[in-house]
């Protein structure tokens, strides 16, 4: 058997596609293709059905993979382990986040990780919040980046940030003119919103609810970048994590406000399999989100801008506050 081949045939059942399991690994489609016929040839069995789109295990499939996948970490854990006796830090890093995490913030970290460790491969994906976890609870995915957490008998989470929510409203509303709201004031607003089916919305309308604040949704969406650009060329309000607006303040087609007497902020976590052990790699990679050195966009802070009213960037905080890191020992 060839390992390679083996490596090759778990990136194509994990990604189930070809394409993009060769892109992962930087060989050809065409030496992905062969690598799994090989295996099967070899196995006199049939691993993957073509046949479907996305790609499709067969029985035998779904037990090789299993096996193979164990296999594959066991061996993992042993080369991070000769590794780390030459202070190197080397390996994969799989991370699966949702989309608004802040993609500005993760390129600046990507960066900042292959930077300082040059000899890891990080692969980050983003995701439906559902195909995180279910990325996570595959060993698909070292860590999963998502906002409020959830922790189970099989997943625990580091705490990361939390981040401030704020009202945005379009340059052209009548708020636009201020720095900051009362909670009162939200009340009966017409309103642009999450999903009902998203945690974030079962939350704010507990928020609301608490307050008695009672509002008007007009469209609801289940991605952050949808209600920005509904609240641009609309009249209503949204409520949004401060961090992922930044980049519309900064260019000035969102405004946004601060709420008054209410502190509502968006845990975000880092979520793993239970009992699992970090390589060196991961762990660098979990110690690097949690340092508060690292800079970001998102480490800005809006001051106001006293000719225009709007806000502009400065550096200091972004209504971001860190959690501090508990990481799982590397083996």
């Amino acid at each position: 058997m060839h390992f390679k081949n083996v490596k090759i045939f778990c990136e194509v059942a994990s990604r189930r596609s070809f394409s993009k399991a060769a892109k992962s690994l930087h060989v050809s489609q065409s030496a992905a293709s062969q690598a799994v016929h090989s295996l099967e040839k070899q196995l006199e069995i049939q691993l993957i059905d073509r046949s479907q789109r996305p790609l499709e295990l067969t029985p035998a499939g779904k037990i090789y993979f299993d096996g193979c996948r164990d296999v594959l970490e066991s061996l993992r854990k042993v080369e991070d382990r000769i590794q780390g006796m030459k202070d190197r830090v080397t390996g994969t890093v799989r991370v699966a986040a949702i989309y608004s995490v802040g993609l500005l913030q993760m390129n600046s970290d990507v960066r900042s990780f292959r930077n300082l460790y040059p000899e890891t491969d990080l692969r980050l994906e983003y995701l439906h919040p559902d195909d995180v976890y279910s990325k996570v609870m595959n060993d698909e995915a070292d860590l999963g980046l998502v906002s409020f957490p959830k922790e189970s008998n099989d997943l625990s989470c580091i705490p990361w940030q939390e981040q401030s929510m704020v009202a945005i409203v379009a340059p052209e509303h009548p708020l636009a003119n201020r720095n900051s709201i009362s909670v009162k004031e939200l009340d009966k607003q017409h309103f642009v919103g999450f999903d009902p089916n998203l945690t974030i919305s079962r939350k704010m309308d507990r928020w609301f609810k608490k307050s008695r604040v009672a509002v008007e949704f007009v469209q609801q969406f289940d991605n952050i970048e949808n209600i920005k650009r509904a609240v641009e060329i609309g009249s209503e309000i949204g409520i949004l994590p401060y961090p992922t607006v930044l980049r519309e303040i900064d260019i000035g087609t969102l405004v946004a406000l601060q709420i008054e007497d209410v502190e509502w902020y968006r845990p975000l976590g880092i979520v793993h399999k239970k009992n699992k052990t970090f390589t060196t790699a991961v762990s660098k990679f979990v110690e690097l989100l949690h340092d508060d050195s690292t800079p970001h966009l998102e480490t800005s802070s809006l001051s106001e801008n006293s000719s225009s009213r709007r806000w502009t960037l400065e550096a200091g905080d972004a209504g971001v506050r860190k959690k501090p890191p508990r990481v799982a020992q590397s083996s």
